[in-house]
């Protein structure tokens, strides 16, 4: 069982669910059915959650790779924290009004810096 892979992987899903969640209610509140309508808030809020759909699943795989690899719980933590404050600082500061730039860069950051320590982890520990 990946037990602390799980945690992280709820974790993010629930805050991919929020980010759903404001696309649709800003959806049915705006009459807006099909793409964005040239609405920029709803384009932003439509990025936000499609950013975290696009790098979560392989920030995820690599986590779960770490943990069956047999890394120390403390490393798969470090590493699932980093990903899910990524995801949250990246989606939080993307889709605010105006939008939070520096929790947006750090989002970023934090999360191509958990997949290329993962990757390169993994690419060792297979390795040698």
């Amino acid at each position: 069982m990946l037990n602390v892979t799980s945690i992280y992987a709820a974790l993010i899903a629930l805050f991919f669910m929020w980010l759903s969640g404001r696309v649709i209610f800003y959806r049915r509140k705006n009459r807006i059915s099909l793409g964005d309508a040239g609405d920029k808030s709803l384009l932003k809020r439509m990025r936000a959650q499609a950013n975290c759909a696009e790098y979560a699943p392989i920030g995820l795989i690599l986590l779960a790779l770490i943990e069956m690899s047999g890394a120390p719980a403390f490393a798969v933590h470090l590493l699932g924290l980093m990903l899910l404050a990524g995801r949250v600082s990246h989606g939080v500061g993307f889709s605010a009004s105006p939008p939070r730039m520096g929790a947006r860069v750090f989002g970023t950051a934090i999360t191509l810096t958990m997949i290329l320590l993962s990757a390169l982890g993994l690419l060792v520990h297979s390795l040698f």
